[in-house]
């Protein structure tokens, strides 16, 4: 059992007073968010970045990007991100918190300037992976001093450039180690060739993200099976708009399958890289409807569900909403292929097996997922270990859970940060 945050607060999750009916419009994607930063930070001019997402693991990476001389001014338009500048050779310390994205892609960023750079955050980061990562970039010429760690706290000896060439990557852990490399290699004096070992790395789509994102700012990144390759490039994009959060949109997209009724999610995109887009098919695969149109995504449900059997390898960041849902099956249900989720913000098995457990379900954690066997609900506190997927399917419960306190809700705004004031709005 992974151990909890002391309770600052707690929430008691409204029950649905009956099937619901909403228009939702949801921030815009961290994922998507931090990426553009990160290529408006290594573009030779500077980047308007329209609609962002404003919330603790997006501020945190435009103040790590401050340190590394990527300064940025918020405009009624979104964020103007201007270029890295070299630094004048100062030691500076970049503040993570728990945010997985600052950790993996900032770092490679470190050494292209000629700062001194020492990465720490919040106790949550010094246990989550990064030293396939470090490895890495030390491969390809960084200096970086971890003790041995693989972890945070680490400090990278800024060069004033990266040689870059090729390297083996084992990125089994996180997709985030690739995407990592991948979107500094365009400002690699000779790019980056990179060869995947151990296996397939998580989350497909966010890897189809990167590729994308490097083309639209200019870079000209290709593959061929387990081997990507970024050239230098000169990276410039004058403005960039991010989609809304598709993952975040998961609890509102799948309220309609528990208390029956229509949820209208505006602004969903028609084509996206986005792993969030697949909710629409589990929509279906679970006995409702998703209809897609020019205005969003409408899903009706009629409050009845099937229990189910769902790889979630490419989709894993959903895990803990659908894990709540499926509490609510017909029947059992497996949820198989996450076995990355016990390295995020915390152990993701281990703690919705134990929370959902003690409301009253069977769930197990097995080597790569969830066994869940339905039973009757029952209030209690609901624990979200300093996790903001946590909070989201505490609320899924919630909805008809009588008494169901969620603790530190407030760790939600990691992601969307009015999610607590947008659930009561759903439910009227």
């Amino acid at each position: 059992m992974p151990e909890h945050a002391t309770r600052e607060d707690v929430w008691t999750a409204p029950v649905a007073p009956g099937p619901v009916d909403a228009t939702i419009r949801v921030p815009g994607s961290k994922s998507i968010t931090n990426r553009a930063y990160v290529l408006a930070a290594l573009s030779a001019g500077q980047t308007l970045v329209r609609q962002p997402l404003d919330s603790r693991d997006t501020r945190l990476m435009l103040g790590a990007l401050a340190e590394l001389g990527a300064e940025h001014e918020r405009t009624p338009e979104g964020v103007l991100v201007h270029p890295l500048t070299p630094g004048d050779g100062a030691s500076v310390q970049v503040e993570l918190g728990n945010a997985g994205t600052v950790a993996r892609f900032t770092p490679a960023l470190a050494t292209l300037g000629t700062r001194t750079v020492r990465f720490d955050g919040d106790p949550a980061i010094r246990r989550r992976p990064v030293s396939p990562l470090l490895s890495a970039l030390s491969a390809l010429g960084a200096v970086i001093e971890d003790e041995g760690r693989g972890a945070p706290p680490f400090t990278v000896q800024g060069g004033g450039r990266l040689g870059g060439g090729t390297v083996e990557l084992d990125s089994t852990a996180s997709s985030q180690f690739l995407s990592a490399l991948l979107l500094a290699a365009p400002a690699f004096d000779g790019g980056a060739t990179v060869r995947l070992v151990g296996g397939a790395p998580p989350s497909e789509p966010h890897i189809a993200m990167t590729m994308d994102m490097l083309r639209r700012f200019g870079a000209d990144p290709s593959r061929e099976g387990s081997e990507f390759h970024v050239p230098h490039a000169d990276l410039r994009r004058t403005d960039f708009t991010v989609e809304p959060d598709l993952s975040t949109a998961a609890p509102f997209v799948l309220a309609p399958l528990v208390t029956g009724g229509t949820v209208r999610i505006a602004g969903w995109p028609e084509h996206t890289t986005q792993p969030g887009d697949w909710l629409r098919s589990l929509v279906r695969e679970l006995g409702g409807r998703a209809e897609l149109d020019d205005h969003g995504l409408t899903v009706t449900g009629d409050g009845r569900l099937r229990g189910t059997r769902l790889d979630l390898h490419e989709v894993g960041e959903l895990t803990p909403v659908i894990a709540a849902l499926l509490c609510f099956a017909d029947g059992p249900s497996v949820i198989a292929g996450v076995a990355h989720l016990r390295g995020h913000e915390t152990d993701r098995l281990a703690a919705l097996a134990t929370e959902l457990s003690a409301l009253g379900a069977e769930v197990t954690d097995t080597a790569d997922g969830l066994r869940i066997t339905p039973a009757p609900l029952h209030g209690g506190v609901f624990h979200t270990y300093d996790d903001h997927r946590l909070v989201m399917a505490g609320a899924v419960l919630g909805l008809r859970v009588t008494g169901l306190q969620v603790e530190n809700p407030a760790t939600v705004g990691k992601t969307f940060p009015g999610f607590v004031d947008a659930w009561q709005e759903l439910l009227g």
